[in-house]
């Protein structure tokens, strides 16, 4: 599967954007999908995922309570919300399609399949 993330931005602290991740290619309801970000300096880091069909999200804590991640299988897209942003959060979001959330848990980066390019994020104070 091909996915593509836009929707990065400038935005200041306490504001709010929306990624979207488009996928082309095999089946997207047969990938547990993720985020992951990357920021000036430090290692990818993995920050959200949902299950294939929707139902189940998971969240590392520092963005619980602020992000929200969602897909609509039916365009084959991916989304995450990203609310109260704060200054490091700023980073290169990257998509990602894996087989499980044990993939993305325990495995980190090598669980991901499929990578899409990232779209920058930058939080000003």
């Amino acid at each position: 599967v091909q996915l593509q993330a836009s929707g990065g931005g400038l935005v200041q602290t306490g504001g709010s954007l929306r990624l979207s991740c488009a996928a082309s290619g095999r089946t997207f309801s047969n990938y547990y999908m993720g985020w992951f970000r990357q920021a000036p300096g430090k290692e990818r880091e993995f920050v959200a995922a949902i299950s294939w069909s929707g139902g189940s999200t998971y969240y590392v804590d520092p963005v619980k309570g602020r992000f929200t991640i969602s897909r609509d299988n039916a365009k084959s897209t991916m989304y995450l919300q990203m609310n109260s942003l704060k200054p490091e959060d700023t980073a290169v979001y990257y998509c990602a399609a894996a087989g499980t959330l044990g993939d993305y848990i325990n495995k980190g980066l090598d669980g991901v399949d499929h990578w899409g390019k990232g779209t920058l994020v930058t939080v000003s104070s």
